[in-house]
């Protein structure tokens, strides 16, 4: 039938770790990393190394399975009644899928499914690290994931229903969740529970019963581009906010005034600060990259062309695509010389300060520095150039300064309505659908056309003064000719 047992286990004396001797027995009193104190029994190794000794808490249950092969299972049991009724239910499981009353997959979710909610998505992390997957993309549906659990109570894989993740959805409806949002925490479930059924962890995904809402209906954020003068003014807001921010006298009598002083070191590196600044946020206009896709660009994948017929690109890595298919990203050609100049100065400064270090002078910059940092507060520092560059007004709302960026149609700026800018301005410029699709990345060109694109920025006068002359004098004359007969 089978056995439980504790199981014997060895390990190297731990650091620090006090031997004392009770009852003739040699034991090492240690510490783990929780803070909990441990004692083991001592012992002398064969290699002459001193060792430690013990056997685990919760008991092992040996039994054969449903192939005839001997396994070890824990039982989580301390106590050996406890643990013996474990086995029995291994056991019988074993005998059901010999007789072929359950499958391997059934009986396999079935342990999986009582297995708690964090273990499954521990495992989920760990498939996801050896798919590649970006690590800020795992965070945010463990998040998304555990916190629908931890709402509604639900500690175990199995009771992860449907019923389950509507009634959240329903009850972040009525606090005022916007219809995008709630779909994102659907989809992360969903996503999560896929895998659990690849994974044999569970039969099916009962999650694909819960309903998509409709965003179009619940529209909260709906962004707008910016016109041609509104982005050279954010453009040299960048520039000379961080100088003027540092200049400005926070109190006293002169408050509110730019004379404070500074030094002419520090005045560069903020001149640094605003330059790099402005041409981030040029880059993602003229290249319709999200945030995070221009935050993993590295000096590597900048190709700036040169005297041969390649265009200037840059070679942006599937890993960090959203879409996972990897791209060559085209740059005009003068902010191809924008971040030519950019990288040769960063060089010159990387040269000077080692000279002055006295150490080895880099004749280029490593291939795996990051081409612009992009600092992870970008859509606060954002805001505040939007304000400098009057886009944008405070407002003192529940005693909080609230930056307030919406036009008279509701809609906002933000940092991603950098990219409805590329778009909306590809279609102002004439590029045909199938082209800014294609510089969009995107699958469906209604996304590109409906979703991207501003109409309000659109020459729809213009478009319609180019459709064909239709005169009337010739129809007039007709009709005075029948009219005089």
């Amino acid at each position: 039938m089978g056995t439980v047992f504790r199981k014997a286990w060895t390990a190297p004396l731990p650091p620090g770790a006090q031997i004392i001797v009770q009852r003739g027995k040699r034991l090492a009193r240690y510490q783990l990393r929780n803070g909990k104190v441990r004692t083991a029994e001592v012992f002398t190794a064969a290699d002459g190394r001193v060792r430690i000794r013990g056997e685990t808490k919760a008991y092992i249950a040996k039994f054969r399975d449903a192939a005839g092969f001997w396994v070890e299972r824990p039982t989580g049991c301390s106590d050996e009644t406890a643990a013996r009724a474990v086995l029995a239910q291994l056991v019988r499981r074993a005998e059901l899928i010999r007789a072929g009353v359950i499958t391997p997959e059934e009986d396999a979710a079935s342990r999986h499914g009582a297995e708690s909610i964090e273990t499954n998505l521990d495992a989920w992390r760990d498939h996801l690290r050896l798919k590649g997957s970006t690590e800020h993309w795992y965070t945010q549906a463990r998040r998304r994931v555990a916190r629908v659990a931890t709402d509604r109570g639900v500690k175990r894989l199995r009771d992860f229903t449907a019923a389950t993740v509507e009634r959240w959805l329903r009850d972040q409806a009525d606090t005022g969740m916007s219809a995008g949002t709630r779909n994102g925490y659907r989809q992360a479930c969903v996503t999560f529970v896929n895998w659990c059924v690849r994974a044999a962890r569970l039969t099916h995904n009962p999650l694909l019963a819960v309903a998509v809402d409709d965003q179009r209906a619940d529209t909260r954020r709906q962004r707008r581009a910016l016109t041609e003068e509104e982005l050279a003014r954010l453009l040299d807001a960048a520039q000379r906010r961080p100088l003027a921010d540092a200049m400005t006298v926070r109190r006293g009598d002169a408050k509110g005034q730019a004379q404070a002083k500074l030094s002419a070191a520090t005045r560069e590196n903020l001149l640094r600060i605003g330059r790099e600044r402005a041409l981030i946020y040029k880059t993602l206009v003229l290249t319709g990259l999200r945030e995070g896709e221009l935050a993993s660009i590295t000096v590597g994948q900048v190709d700036l062309g040169g005297g041969d017929a390649r265009v200037p690109h840059i070679a942006l890595n599937a890993r960090d695509e959203k879409n996972r298919r990897g791209s060559e990203i085209p740059l005009r050609t003068d902010l191809a010389a924008d971040i030519r100049s950019w990288l040769a100065d960063r060089l010159a400064w990387a040269q000077q300060a080692a000279s002055d270090a006295d150490e080895p002078i880099p004749a280029t910059l490593p291939s795996d520095e990051a081409l612009f940092d992009v600092p992870d507060g970008l859509i606060r520092i954002f805001d505040r150039d939007l304000v400098f560059a009057g886009l944008a007004r405070i407002e003192k709302r529940g005693g909080k300064d609230v930056v307030v960026k919406t036009d008279d149609r509701g809609r906002t700026i933000d940092i991603h309505a950098l990219r409805h800018t590329f778009a909306t301005h590809l279609s102002k410029a004439g590029v045909p659908l199938r082209t800014a699709r294609a510089a969009m990345r995107h699958s469906d060109p209604s996304l590109t056309a409906n979703v991207y694109t501003d109409p309000k920025l659109l020459d729809v006068a213009g478009a319609v003064a180019s459709l064909p002359d239709l005169p009337l004098t010739r129809i007039a004359r007709a009709v005075e000719a029948v009219a005089s007969h």
